[in-house]
């Protein structure tokens, strides 16, 4: 690969330059290296050390190889981890770290990462040559950053995944009202080219839980499709249930999710409006694995299937396709209505569209009700005229070539390639 630095700071995008998912970016300065971010691609079927970008110390010892610095808790951006080296220095958000651990006894392949060091808002961290600070940004998963990097007097800022529609908006607002100076080259994300034209803004939360509040003022057993990592969709449907008088049922991961957050405003036992419901497949799985200690939090905020019935018609279920035994066990299915509150995308192919058949084939139409985790074109305009820098960078984009018809200063680089902060 053709390279274009001389090798003061320097980088290379491994993967992500053409594409969404997988993102991985190497950094050099003074011949010593840091990766953000080592995501598993979204076309993958399986986590293999065969996907491991060409980065040394990933696969065998090299002392030059620093540290993973994760921006957040997304598998795009992390799934990598398991198949590379122990021992290599991973650092990210604390509550990020305690997600990923408290989803472990629920998922297949699960793991556990060992981190030696958190981000935390603005703290910097020196790695190396890297002086470190991160920034605490608005997205779909909880704990998020955005990360400028110092090295030989030059500056990079990675936009990781950010967005400004969401619970946590004030954060993208304080980022452009007070951003960081003097950015020689932005990485910036840009998943919304090629889903929103220039000036379209997606909903924001709060009009995602007005949607929800009107959906649930109808009567039946709502079923609820959503990501329990969604924090920010989590309160939403909480909240509308609130308004609407209805119980939400989740279940222990979701549960555990929320608790990892060490979050004292989020939902939790002895809140009102909350349940917990153990679905068939996690009680077997506890059983199998004697994790009865996953139950005892949750003991005095139980519901059992066979009351599930009783308040169907003020009830929303968090639900997932392994539940579907438990809707049959409980003759649940009758006046039941399901919600699809994730990326409709995953409604075409895989799990998703699998869902969307057996729904149909029980005559239950899917009503979708969500918005993106990711920024508006018109809010990534925002963010680049205020960090202004030298080089705006496309990533984590299908539409690189499209950044010159927003942004000023824009250089495409292709994956591989090295290049000069």
């Amino acid at each position: 690969m053709q390279s274009e630095s001389s090798g003061a700071f320097r980088a290379r995008i491994h993967r992500g330059a053409q594409q969404i998912g997988g993102s991985c970016i190497e950094l050099e300065a003074g011949g010593q290296r840091i990766l953000l971010d080592l995501g598993l691609p979204l076309a993958a079927a399986d986590v293999s050390d065969a996907l491991l970008p060409d980065v040394e110390g990933l696969r065998g010892d090299h002392p030059g190889l620093n540290a993973i610095v994760i921006s957040h808790g997304h598998g795009d951006h992390w799934g990598l981890l398991p198949v590379c080296r122990p021992g290599i220095q991973v650092v990210m958000g604390a509550a990020t770290a305690r997600i990923l651990s408290a989803a472990a006894p629920f998922v297949p392949n699960s793991f556990v990462p060992s981190v030696s060091q958190h981000l935390s808002d603005r703290t910097v961290l020196q790695i190396g040559p890297f002086r470190i600070t991160p920034f605490l940004v608005d997205h779909s998963a909880y704990d998020a950053y955005a990360l400028q990097i110092e090295a030989c007097g030059r500056h990079l800022f990675y936009s990781g995944d950010i967005r400004a529609h969401g619970r946590k908006a004030a954060l993208f607002e304080r980022l452009v009202s007070k951003p960081p100076e003097r950015i020689d080259t932005m990485l910036m994300e840009g998943s919304s080219l090629g889903r929103l034209n220039e000036h379209d803004r997606f909903e924001n939360e709060d009009a995602i839980e007005a949607r929800l509040a009107e959906s649930f003022g109808r009567p039946g057993l709502v079923l609820i499709s959503a990501s329990a990592q969604n924090i920010d969709r989590l309160v939403s449907i909480y909240r509308a249930c609130k308004r609407t008088g209805r119980t939400l049922l989740l279940d222990l991961y979701a549960m555990e999710i929320l608790r990892a957050t060490g979050n004292p405003n989020l939902p939790a036992i002895g809140w009102p409006n909350l349940s917990v419901y153990v679905p068939e497949y996690q009680r077997r799985h506890i059983a199998r694995n004697q994790r009865f200690d996953l139950l005892e939090p949750y003991k005095s905020a139980r519901i059992f299937r066979e009351h599930i019935a009783e308040i169907a018609d003020k009830a929303v279920m968090l639900f997932r396709p392994a539940m579907a035994r438990d809707l049959d066990l409980g003759h649940l299915w009758d006046n039941a209505r399901a919600i699809w509150s994730q990326w409709d995308g995953y409604l075409q192919a895989g799990p998703g569209a699998k869902l969307k058949v057996e729904l149909l084939e029980r005559g239950i139409q899917l009503e979708v009700i969500h918005t993106s985790g990711h920024a508006s074109i018109v809010d990534l305009k925002r963010l680049a005229s205020a960090l202004n820098p030298g080089r705006l960078v496309p990533i984590h984009t299908f539409h690189g070539e499209r950044f010159s018809d927003y942004f000023d200063n824009v250089t495409r680089r292709a994956d591989g390639e090295w290049w000069d902060v």
